[in-house]
């Protein structure tokens, strides 16, 4: 193998690994940040590159005329597309640093979507690109369309750049500004790249054979180190996660993706060529694609926690991230509590030689049977003793490890760390009068054990409230951080405007929690809103009213057309008028919706910030009206 042919190889490569890569975070895209137009945007320019270098990758590979013709054909549908995908992306970034288009840049975008319409009709009639080419290196010729294609490329070009380079100028935040940085210049390099500059002339490549390959490689290689960089910077724009969640959750899906395929295709392509230089059995292709995907995903899994500490986390904070991510893997739950009991009365059990006994939990309520086993009648008639309830208050003042007989059972009382009493260890009596030393040792040792246990339980359930009252406010914080990454102006709105713009869902949640009558409802600050001071007099003067009247056009905006049905489409519809406005208990709900109470939660979350929307651009619209009014 010559050393045109190793670089024209090592180009192959890297166009399939754009394309691939292209793919990878276009998939990425549509699955997690859609909702943002920066990402939309992306999302599109990364579609055109798909088709461009899919269509660059494959045409390499094809010796027959038509299959060749065809796919420089397909690869132009991306072409086209790139310059108005790059106008729009500049105009979504110039409004994310809060300056949203005044009518002009929005129409120059929308003159950019129909100029390359008119080249793809073009493409399509065969008018934009001439005959193939097999002179040197393959492609089409060039058309007088080529040319008038090649000034409007040059010219969106040219506003895109400079459009992005004013909203680098607004960027003000230090982090941000970098990250801007990394945007323009990959933009630059994307520009350039995709360009197909064997329409402009064949001279030079016919010349210089190797060093336009060796060009075109350095091309390659630069548009997809830039790609990357690209979507590193736009995976920031409008997600509310913090910087670290937004890099890991990147970097993985870039190593179990892209990586892992280009580094497969690598050794898929050498092994092709060596089949070819020397023989080798075309069948250790699939054989080493297998073992190479089983090796990598391994390696990644094992390696990837080392480089998340090493690229994600930085100074003290990955000890106390590692600590949490520890925390998450061995905090008890209910079922693990059950488990960790029921072989503790196993065992005690084991130790008396009976089949009855039971571990129970005192809380606030009382006693709560946690687990039990055998004769179910004997331990309700002991819970049902009121006597054993007394007994239990006296015990709560002893020492620690208190022993006691009660009715047929042996009971040993299980305390906190500040000797209070949290529970019961109770065994059935066996034949003999009086446990041995060795049976009291161990339900003493046992009894520690489930007392330590249900303990943790407790605290970790402290614990976990105060992460629900924390958790509106850390959500509040990061999504203010997140909206002022590339605009810090909202940091200087006043407190009300900002509530109402992070802390909207919560205020929806609670006027609908009591949406037939209470104070969640009655004081709610939802009574503020313009559009429900409009509709006051059309309910009988009752502000009260006026909200719910909202409220419920909220949720009938949710309401698919037809019949109503108990389908997937009308699952937020039908959740939102069975729990809010026919208040019916959760478990009723599940059942009807043929769904489990955690999922049931979650779609509920669903339901309520499409309400929450909609009542937000009900109150926009309001203020505007309003402001045209004036």
């Amino acid at each position: 193998m010559g050393i045109r042919d190793l670089i024209q190889t090592i180009s192959q490569i890297f166009e399939a690994g754009i394309a691939i890569t292209a793919f990878s975070l276009f998939i990425r895209a549509l699955t997690f940040n859609l909702k943002d137009r920066v990402s939309r945007a992306f999302a599109i320019i990364l579609f055109s590159v798909i088709i461009v270098y899919t269509g660059e990758a494959v045409s390499s590979l094809f010796s027959q005329l038509d299959g060749l013709e065809f796919w420089l054909n397909f690869q132009w549908i991306g072409i086209i597309i790139f310059p108005a995908a790059f106008l729009n992306f500049s105009d979504a970034l110039m409004e994310t640093t809060g300056q949203p288009s005044r009518g002009r840049r929005q129409k120059v975008v929308q003159s950019g979507i129909v100029i390359s319409t008119i080249f793809l009709i073009l493409l399509a009639l065969g008018l934009m690109a001439g005959p193939l080419n097999l002179d040197g290196i393959p492609h089409l010729q060039r058309t007088s369309v080529t040319y008038w294609f090649s000034l409007y490329y040059l010219l969106a070009s040219i506003f895109s750049s400079w459009t992005i380079w004013r909203a680098y100028k607004r960027t003000k935040v230090k982090v941000s500004v970098r990250r801007m940085r990394y945007l323009m210049t990959s933009a630059f390099i994307l520009i350039i790249g995709t360009y197909p500059y064997m329409q402009i002339g064949t001279g030079f490549a016919q010349a210089n054979p190797l060093v336009f390959t060796g060009l075109a490689t350095l091309g390659n290689l630069l548009v997809f180190f830039f790609l990357i960089i690209m979507a590193y910077a736009v995976a920031f724009f409008g997600v509310p996660w913090p910087d670290r969640i937004i890099r890991s959750r990147l970097l993985k899906w870039l190593l179990r993706g892209p990586f892992t395929v280009f580094i497969v295709l690598t050794l898929m392509t050498s092994i092709y060529k060596a089949n070819l230089n020397i023989g080798l059995n075309i069948i250790s292709i699939p054989i080493v694609t297998v073992i190479s995907v089983l090796l990598i995903e391994h390696t990644i899994t094992i390696l990837f926690p080392f480089f998340e500490k090493w690229i994600v986390h930085k100074g003290n904070e990955g000890d106390y991230l590692e600590l949490l991510q520890t925390f998450g893997e061995r905090l008890i739950t209910s079922i693990d509590l059950k488990q960790f009991l029921d072989a503790v009365l196993a065992a005690a059990c084991d130790q008396f030689q009976v089949n009855t006994g039971f571990v129970a939990a005192f809380d606030q309520n009382g006693v709560e049977n946690i687990v039990q086993t055998g004769d179910q009648k004997l331990i309700e008639d002991l819970a049902s003793d009121n006597d054993f309830s007394e007994k239990a208050e006296v015990l709560a003042k002893e020492k620690r490890g208190s022993m006691f007989s009660w009715g047929n059972f042996w009971l040993f009382s299980l305390h906190d760390q500040q000797s209070n009493l949290i529970g019961m260890l109770g065994v059935q009596k066996g034949e003999d009068e009086y446990p041995t030393d060795i049976q009291m040792s161990a339900l003493s040792s046992l009894g520690e054990r489930a007392g330590q246990a249900i303990e943790d339980r407790f605290l970790q359930d402290q614990l976990f409230s105060a992460m629900q009252d924390l958790e509106p406010k850390i959500n509040r914080i990061q999504s203010l951080r997140a909206a002022t990454r590339f605009d810090p102006s909202e940091l200087v709105l006043p407190e009300e405007e900002i509530k109402i713009s992070k802390d909207f869902y919560q205020m929806v949640k609670d006027a609908l929690s009591h949406y037939w009558g209470g104070p969640k409802l009655t004081e709610s600050p939802l009574m503020n809103l313009t559009v429900v001071q409009e509709v006051v007099n059309k309910n009988e003067g009752s502000t009260v009213n006026a909200l719910r009247s909202i409220l419920k056009s909220a949720i009938e905006n949710v309401k698919p057309e037809g019949e109503r049905r108990f389908t997937g489409e009308w699952i937020l519809y039908n959740l939102l008028e069975m729990k809010f406005l026919e208040g019916r208990k959760v478990r009723d709900i599940a059942m009807r919706l043929a769904m489990s109470e955690a999922d049931l939660y979650r779609k509920q979350r669903i339901a309520i910030e499409e309400i929450s929307k909609t009542v937000l651009e009900m109150e926009r619209k309001a203020k505007n009206n309003n402001g045209n009014d004036d």
